[in-house]
């Protein structure tokens, strides 16, 4: 199933994968909580401030593509959401918590998805984990995938590609400073000072030699 989630899209998903798991009594969620849950600081890269209106918006786009289902619980003044992912994927509590970390942070190493899925899904070691990654990763239309790593640095980092193909980022590099071109005369007017610094320091040489011979 090809898909391409716009960024609020792929927050709101995180979100609701991530709320099924760690608050599970107030899941799923009302479209307040949903707008709370996006814009939180904390487990959040970037951190964004989207109205409820957007959210509003993106939950609609999921569920034209699946994603999210709208849901009215017994005796609920409000309607709730809930994602539909494993309807779409067939994955393991393993790999949903990483697809998750990586749709809430973006791109991230083995060692940073170990510590940052614990309270989704604790892997007993970085092998178990990697060995999830590479499911998410096989296939004809996979998950995630490796990113080379960035200039100067050798830690590998693994993107979800549910949001289409990441944008690289491209190194910036400063630009050289640019020679100012000599102004007219100045040069001159250098050397003219360096050579009258030359006969100076030639003349306290002198004095000082003949200070010292009052006393030889």
């Amino acid at each position: 199933m090809a898909l391409t989630l716009s960024p609020v899209e792929t927050r709101i998903l995180g979100c609701l994968i991530e709320k099924e798991r760690t608050t599970p009594d107030v899941y799923p969620l009302s479209l307040l909580a949903v707008t709370t849950a996006c814009n939180q600081s904390t487990n959040r890269d970037p951190v964004v401030h989207y109205t409820e209106q957007e959210v509003n918006l993106g939950l609609d786009d999921l569920r034209g593509k699946q994603l999210a289902t709208k849901v009215w619980g017994a005796g609920a003044r409000v309607e709730k959401f809930r994602h539909n992912l494993l309807d779409v994927f067939e994955l393991n509590p393993g790999e949903v918590a990483l697809l998750c970390v990586l749709l809430l942070r973006g791109p991230q190493t083995p060692g940073e998805l170990r510590i940052r899925s614990e309270r989704l899904h604790p892997f007993e070691s970085i092998a178990d984990l990697e060995k999830a990654l590479e499911a998410l990763a096989a296939g004809d239309a996979p998950l995630v995938r490796m990113l080379e790593p960035r200039p100067g640095q050798k830690e590998r980092r693994f993107v979800q590609l549910l949001s289409g193909e990441p944008v690289l980022e491209v190194p910036s590099f400063a630009a050289a400073p640019s020679v100012a071109a000599p102004v007219p005369g100045r040069l001159e007017a250098l050397e003219a000072e360096v050579a009258g610094l030359k006969t100076s320091l030639a003349e306290l040489r002198e004095e000082l030699a003949r200070f010292r011979k009052q006393f030889e």
